[in-house]
């Protein structure tokens, strides 16, 4: 806890346990809640999440690394967490930096904290490929031109978000995919919230996940076309639910809604999900 602020980490992980336990052994004192959400791994990540103590959520298919998120905030929300930070579990990003993060979001400062690769100019040190360091310097110039921001990078992973942008953001009008974190940023700046940064090193390894060249030709194709909806929206061109506060938002009470009403995940933006070890209705 920080400031009054309860502090949670939350962890979307696919197959990654060769790197989970390094990576939960540097979640500072600070954190009061230790999330991980599951997408349908084939290896031991949910066993060895258990071990460590963490509160694991499992989904009951592979739905996506967008669609891990918003799990990952409903579940972090929902457990009374007012400032949530979204750690990798592949040890990419050293968990280290959470208290001064969140201490960011806690003391007032900003309303997003973002972990740059870039501002400490380690990110090709750390083993970035270069083709990804070209690609993400152009699509961040790119961005800051069509958004009047200026941040030194869109594409970390490593980010810190008040309770207040988890809740007003239409988070499920975003892709299931990995450009979820790139609209999520874009509809962070269009909603005039307050976004700081922090150097951040990164470490590439053989254990580490990344999305492989084609995949990553997607999720720059899909920055453009997210950049693009910005501009035209402010324009007052063209609108889109990406960028519309009457767009869906999460779902709190997600679980108890779908069970009520009858309705299927279609209807409600509901991604199956069962607690390891507790019985929870869908």
């Amino acid at each position: 806890m920080i400031n009054g602020k309860r502090i949670a980490v939350v962890m979307p992980a696919y197959n990654a346990a060769k790197t989970l336990e390094k990576t939960v052994r540097e979640v500072p004192e600070t954190v009061d809640l230790k999330i991980l959400v599951d997408d349908h791994s084939t290896d031991e990540t949910v066993q060895i999440a258990e071990k460590l103590g963490l509160q694991v959520f499992v989904h009951e298919k592979n739905y996506g690394y967008g669609r891990n998120q918003q799990t990952c905030y409903r579940e972090a929300l929902g457990a009374g967490a007012d400032i949530v930070v979204m750690v990798h579990p592949d040890y990419q990003y050293t968990p280290l930096l959470v208290t001064a993060m969140a201490g960011m979001i806690a003391y007032g400062v900003y309303d997003v904290v973002l972990g740059s690769r870039i501002i400490g100019g380690g990110a090709l040190k750390g083993g970035m490929p270069f083709y990804k360091y070209v690609a993400n310097r152009f699509l961040t110039a790119f961005q800051n031109v069509f958004t009047g921001a200026k941040l030194s990078e869109y594409h970390t992973g490593f980010r810190a978000f008040s309770k207040e942008v988890l809740m007003n953001l239409p988070l499920l009008e975003n892709s299931d995919d990995f450009v979820f974190d790139n609209e999520m940023l874009a509809q962070s700046i269009y909603f005039g919230f307050r976004i700081g940064e922090v150097s951040c090193p990164t470490k590439y390894c053989e254990e580490a996940s990344s999305i492989n060249f084609a995949r990553s030709v997607k999720y720059g194709l899909g920055v453009l076309a997210t950049t693009l909806k910005y501009r035209l929206r402010k324009l007052g061109i063209a609108r889109f639910r990406l960028f519309n506060l009457a767009g869906r938002k999460l779902h709190l009470d997600y679980y108890s809604s779908a069970k009520l009403s009858g309705a299927g995940e279609d209807d409600l933006a509901v991604t199956p999900v069962r607690r390891v070890g507790e019985k929870v209705p869908r």
